[in-house]
């Protein structure tokens, strides 16, 4: 059992029903945006004992980088294969930690993670970074047959970060080239924007027709994606923070105008798949059965959509866009949506799938599961919104029933962190593991970090005038 959690969590669920109290007893109808009401000593309660449990039991001082794989207890157990989106993350949280906390020992952390990145993860023959690898001692095998924008924007993401804690100019230099080998070997110059799925020499693959090699992701090389698309926005947007290079912010503004005004759609969510041209890939015109079998290419992900509500606020601010109208309505937009149709209004909480499933706006939640990064990112958004709509009280009411939701049925008083999925839709979910690949930590500690500063009024994206 990890007692230390559970003893710092015993005063967090009642201190939040004495606050819904409060609010229930004020009444909502002309309800303000009102003070704190202690949800900041939680949330920094929170933070600490998820950063606690987190490192350094992840740093992996045998191979280099961190360690991938922990069962439901937190002990070790999986391929503990190396995955450069996990990788990258973790030197992101860590450098984010660093700044946070104005802690070395975090800082350490992520220059433990940069030089794994840098010494082995690096593609020294063609450029760019590996997808995956199996690692042990010395020897490292790739695992990934492609290599992937997607990834090697995490890394971007990652070492701006960690040269924003730092000074160290090396990690913005290998941020920078990073950026310069995605320039040259996934942008479009025709139709803008990036492909996601690339050889390893970097090469595309419109004219590969038959997959005899395996290719990782072969059915969508030749299209584009929202999700490396808003993670560019994310990561160029952390890089031009500190390296205002013009190109750098010719890009920024390309993938901002893309994913609002083209990926974005007037309902207010984004098209998962598009053709290079940006034809959405839409699968409405299929039969009921058919886009059941294939939900993935064309469905609604609310986790999605709140946080690339966040990610285009964010690199409007980092670009000086001081009233950004447009962009501030169409984030807006986004979260509404999201709340309108995905939010269970009985427990809290946003839902992972819903689907369109014709043009007369016929429409279904298809996967009820309150999955641990869309509980995250709804809290950044529903807190963010607040502040920057104040007179829409239903902001701030929802971001404390989206906190009651994740102290209730998200976060393990037993053995440490988040569940994969709220218990309220997955009892079993307590036995998933709690780290893997794409199970890392930096959508939560993003949330809890960025919420914190919001609710000290140190947030610089609630100083945005509309």
């Amino acid at each position: 059992m990890f007692s230390p959690i559970s003893n710092k969590y015993i005063s967090l669920k009642p201190a939040f029903l004495l606050s819904v109290m409060l609010l229930v007893s004020c009444g909502t109808e002309k309800a303000k945006p009102v003070p704190d009401r202690g949800l900041l000593s939680e949330i920094e309660v929170s933070l600490d004992t998820l950063v606690e449990i987190w490192y350094p039991k992840t740093v992996d001082n045998s191979n280099g980088g961190f360690w991938s794989d922990f069962d439901y207890k937190w002990e070790k157990e999986g391929p503990q294969n190396k995955m450069l989106v996990s990788q990258a993350r973790h030197i992101w949280t860590a450098s984010t930690l660093a700044l946070f906390y104005k802690d070395k020992k975090y800082e350490e952390i992520a220059a433990h993670g940069y030089r794994f990145l840098r010494d082995v993860m690096w593609d020294g023959t063609n450029g760019g970074f590996h997808t995956l690898l199996h690692v042990k001692n010395d020897s490292s095998r790739i695992l990934s047959k492609t290599k992937s924008t997607y990834g090697n924007s995490f890394a971007i993401y990652g070492l701006a970060t960690y040269y924003k804690a730092s000074k160290d100019t090396a990690a913005l230099n290998l941020a920078k080239k990073t950026f310069l080998w995605l320039e040259e070997h996934a942008h479009d110059p025709i139709h803008k924007g990036y492909f996601d799925v690339l050889q390893l020499d970097g090469s595309w693959f419109l004219d590969v027709k038959t997959n005899d090699a395996d290719y990782d992701n072969f059915v969508r090389k030749d299209w584009k994606d929202q999700n490396s698309s808003i993670h560019l926005l994310e990561s160029f947007t952390a890089l031009y923070e500190v390296w205002r290079n013009p190109l750098l912010k010719e890009r920024l503004e390309e993938m901002l105008g893309l994913i609002r005004d083209t990926i974005t759609t007037p309902k207010g969510h984004l098209n998962l798949y598009l053709e290079r041209d940006w034809k959405p890939i839409s699968l409405q015109d299929s039969t009921d059965a058919y886009r059941k079998q294939n939900l993935w290419m064309d469905h609604v992900s609310f986790g999605h959509d709140v946080e690339t509500a966040f990610l285009m606020l964010e690199a409007s601010h980092i670009l000086g866009r001081k009233k950004d109208s447009i962009t501030l309505g169409k984030a807006k937009n986004m979260v509404d949506h999201a709340l309108e149709w995905g939010w269970d209004r009985e427990s809290g909480g946003f839902y992972y799938e819903g689907a369109y499933w014709d043009k007369v706006g016929r429409r279904t939640i298809e996967n009820e599961a309150k999955v641990w990064w869309t509980q995250a990112e709804g809290l950044n958004s529903l807190l963010l919104f607040s502040k920057l709509f104040p007179d829409e009280s239903r902001y701030l009411e929802l971001f404390e029933k989206q906190w009651d939701h994740i102290i209730t049925h998200m976060i393990d008083y037993e053995y440490g962190g988040w569940f994969h999925e709220g218990l309220d839709t997955n009892p079993e979910a307590k036995y998933d593991a709690k780290a893997h690949n794409w199970k890392v930590n930096y959508h939560n500690i993003r949330a809890l970090v960025n919420t914190i500063q919001m609710l000290k009024g140190e947030f610089p994206l609630t100083d945005t005038k509309h």
